[in-house]
């Protein structure tokens, strides 16, 4: 049968090339071998290492921790009432020079915020009857009542 003679030249084929592959191993040195691997090979594309694992971090130390901006990327330290209601206070001034209002981003630039710490305060604004809000989405302006 034409079958088992192709398998058969295929698995001589394969032999012979392991055990030329491995002939060559033997023969080569250790910094032929090493030079030839440039080092630990690249990660493939994927979450990067150690991403999935949460850091435990003891209560103690993020009770005390201080409630200062961190950088960028990561999250925002956790504020409290006073320093919500004094940016709110912020806020509620910048808008009373406008007539006609702004818009969350232009309010972000002005007084140099960081994106995530604008929704919160906008939010409790509304609820405290402090601004008004009219549109949706990006276009909602925001003005002083």
């Amino acid at each position: 049968m034409p079958n088992t003679s192709l398998r058969s030249t295929l698995d001589s084929l394969a032999a012979n090339f392991a055990s030329a592959v491995l002939n060559a191993i033997r023969v080569a040195s250790i910094d032929e071998l090493v030079a030839g691997s440039e080092g630990a090979p690249r990660r493939g594309p994927g979450r990067p290492r150690g991403s999935s694992r949460r850091k435990a971090v003891p209560t103690a130390a993020r009770e005390s921790a201080p409630a200062a901006k961190k950088g960028k990327g990561g999250r925002l330290a956790r504020r409290s009432p006073a320093e919500i209601a004094k940016t709110l206070g912020t806020i509620v001034t910048l808008l009373k020079g406008k007539k006609a209002g702004l818009r969350s981003e232009e309010i972000r630039k002005v007084l140099k915020l960081d994106v995530r710490e604008v929704p919160r305060v906008l939010k409790e604004g509304l609820t405290k009857k402090a601004i008004k809000s009219k549109g949706q989405k990006r276009a909602t302006v925001y003005t002083a009542v």
